[in-house]
């Protein structure tokens, strides 16, 4: 007869998340997991069937925790403007944390790219929403006149997540807010 699972599979995902998002995919070995998790090996493999497998898992929670709150962020802005801002600068404030830890889906495009196939896919389908999310509040905006229709929202779009992306490795090279911040703004004179 199976044993069953002893422990709580959400909780350990987001301590494995937490983990290797702080020290990165190579830097976290298994006895690391382990001992983080409170888990023996042979659970662990039992639940996540290796080290990518929890790794993976750790990505798609990433995704439906903090970048599921950043794209809800975008929805409850009163203004594109304002509602884009608050989610760069919520984004800094989050990578900088940690001595700057960056974004743990940027991270993981860095690190295991162009490789792991299956961590592109996670990291591109986040991007996607993202962008997805980003030009839909831009079109509305634009019809508004709350920004220049100068530009295609896509393509807005598509220049603010690679803007992101790199605001979000520059946070673990100069991990103060004071010091990116600023840069929001300028990024968002493109709507102008």
């Amino acid at each position: 007869m199976p044993r069953t699972r002893e422990f709580d599979t959400e909780a350990a995902v987001s301590r494995a998340m937490e983990l290797f998002w702080t020290r990165g995919y190579e830097a976290t070995s298994v006895r690391d997991l382990t001992r983080e998790l409170g888990l023996g090996q042979g659970s662990l493999y039992a639940a996540f069937g290796d080290k990518d497998g929890l790794y993976r898992a750790a990505l798609e929670h990433y995704r439906t925790t903090l970048a599921a709150a950043a794209l809800r962020s975008l929805e409850e802005g009163s203004d594109a403007r304002s509602a884009i801002r608050t989610m760069l600068v919520e984004r800094i404030r989050i990578a900088v944390e940690d001595g700057g830890r960056g974004c743990l889906a940027v991270n993981a495009a860095c690190e295991r790219l162009p490789e792991d196939t299956s961590t592109r896919r996670v990291v591109r389908d986040m991007q996607d929403a993202g962008r997805d999310a980003l030009a839909e509040v831009l079109r509305v905006a634009a019809e508004r006149g709350e920004i220049a229709a100068r530009h295609e929202p896509y393509a807005l779009a598509a220049f603010l997540v690679t803007f992101l992306n790199g605001l979000l490795v520059s946070s673990k090279i100069t991990p103060d807010a004071r010091a990116l911040e600023p840069l929001v703004e300028v990024a968002l004179a493109v709507l102008d």
